[in-house]
This record gives C-alpha cells, structure tokens and sequence, in this order.
C-alpha cells in the first residue's frame, strides 16, 4: 500500500471533545454541487429515495480531516448505483465534496454520509426521468465502548435478493432488527442467512476464532462487502468460510467490523459471554487496523 501524506496542522476533534462553538454552529450540507446550511437543503416529497428507498449510500469516517478510504467506498458506492440503475456523480466530485463538508463543519473527526437517489418520481415504483439527488452530510461520531454485546434475531438475511450485496437505502429490516438486539441489551443485532448460515450485523460485519483460525461468512452468504472487512481480511489473511449461526456463540473469540467501529470485540452473543473480548486475534487485528489508519489515509 502507497503511503499519503497526512494533513498534521491542527488538532484532530472528537464527538467527546467537540469545542461548543462547532457544536452550536448550523450544520453545512452538500447537495446536487452546492453547500448550504441544513435548514436550506431541500428535497422534493416526490424524491424515490424518499417514496420508495430507491436510493445508495456510503458512510465514511474523517480522519485528520480527510474521508478515510475513500476510494474503496466510491468503488463500492459506484458498483451499487450501476446494479440498482441509479447515476452518481464522479468520484472526484464527491471526494471534494467531502473534504469541503468536514472543514465546512469543523470536523477533524467525525462521520461522513453520501447518499444518492434515483430522482423524483411516480408515487409508486416506477421511476421518473428526472437527475439524481445527491448529498453529503457529517457529524461527530460517539465512541463505541471497549467491546460490546449483539444478539442474533429471528429475521433473515435473503442472500438471492436483488439487494443482495447492495448498499442502499432499503434499511426498514435493519432498523426493526436493531430496535429488538438494543431491547435485549445489546448494540448489534446478527442476522442468519435463509439457509441458517451466520451473515452479518445491520450496520458491520462478522469475524470469528473457531479452533485457532479466523472466520468471516463470505459474499455468497448475502452480507454486504464491508470495506473495513476487506481491509481486516488482507491485513490478517482471514478465511471466508460459511457456518451456521450458532457457530458465533460458540466461538473462542469474536468480532466486529465497521466504518465505525473499526475492530470491535464482542463479549457476549445472547447474554452467553465469550471466554475472551478482545482475545488474541482480535487484538491482533485491531492493533493492525490502527497502525494502518495512522499510516495511510486512503489504502
């Protein structure tokens, strides 16, 4: 991996630390090219995004200012706009449009947020002809405690769904799934596959310890191609192997992976705890993200 520069001028901000003055100012949004206060970006009611959820989207994380990864999330937001037929804007413009969203919010750290629809439209399925809308948001991000708690759900993940692989905006399962993982205590809710096999979080993927070797389902269970998990995959050299749900709980350790989170430990499947959080892999493959993440921004 080639090594960039770094933007090292001043001190980085943090969702724990954001100075009041940033908190208070009015957000700035980037939409269709311009940058405007939240207050005044407007998106027409007849907007498929909206309707119907005929829309793709990418979360990044600022570091030091700058989009991390961004080339790996545009790759992946360009794939799901040309399998659901909807148009994004250049890759360049929507890089520049992060950068000028995080310094427009005094953001050194943070959360970023692209999303594209298909435009307005029908009030039904079908599309209209109308430009694509685009925006880019951030805010700061809240840090995640030192690991945390999922609970798997009886819900599936339908890995021949013409989603399937997809990241768009059709989040309706995934926000039903997490409301009952937060009502049994934990923060990640894990889905299975159709075929019982373990396949991802509604928000982050999975890695497992089963005698001694590093685990996580592959793309032909339906989980989305995470770009953090491929990034854990090239620096530990997991193993894409498919297994049954039950295989989580029984692991000697587990974790995580998300813009987000990073490398996450998971303590506790159901309220069964793991024998170890982090245990040795997990370690490993967190003290390899990070090492990266302050080497390179965009790997």
């Amino acid at each position: 991996m080639t090594e960039t520069p770094l933007p090292t001028d001043r001190a980085a901000t943090t969702a724990a630390d954001t100075p009041s003055d940033i908190a208070a100012t009015p957000r700035i949004i980037w939409i269709n090219g311009a940058l405007v206060p939240e207050d005044e970006a407007r998106i027409s009611p007849f907007d498929h995004g909206w309707l119907v959820g005929d829309a793709v989207f990418e979360t990044l994380i600022i570091v030091r200012g700058m989009p991390f990864c961004a080339r790996r999330h545009l790759e992946r937001l360009a794939y799901s706009g040309a399998h659901l037929g909807v148009t994004v804007p250049n890759a360049d413009v929507l890089r520049e449009a992060m950068i000028a969203v995080a310094a427009a919010n005094g953001l050194r750290e943070g959360r970023l947020r692209i999303t594209v629809s298909s435009g307005t439209g029908p009030l039904g399925s079908n599309r209209g002809d109308s430009p694509p809308t685009a925006t880019v948001a951030a805010t700061p991000q809240p840090p995640w405690p030192a690991a945390t708690a999922v609970a798997t759900v009886e819900w599936t993940i339908n890995e021949r769904s013409p989603l399937a692989g997809l990241k768009t905006v059709s989040y309706g399962a995934n926000v039903r799934a997490l409301a009952a993982a937060k009502a049994a205590g934990a923060s990640e809710a894990i889905f299975a596959n159709t075929q019982g096999h373990l396949c991802e979080g509604t928000g982050s993927n999975v890695f497992l310890v089963h005698q001694g070797r590093l685990i996580t389902p592959s793309l032909a269970s339906g989980c989305l191609a995470g770009v953090t998990r491929q990034l854990v995959i090239e620096l530990t050299g997991a193993v894409e192997e498919d297994g049954p749900l039950s295989a989580l709980a029984a692991a000697d350790e587990a974790f995580l992976t998300s813009t987000t989170r990073d490398v996450h430990p998971i303590h506790s499947v159901d309220g069964h705890p793991l024998p170890a959080a982090p245990g040795p892999a997990t370690k490993a493959a967190a003290q390899a993200f990070a090492d990266l993440k302050a080497k390179e921004i965009d790997p």
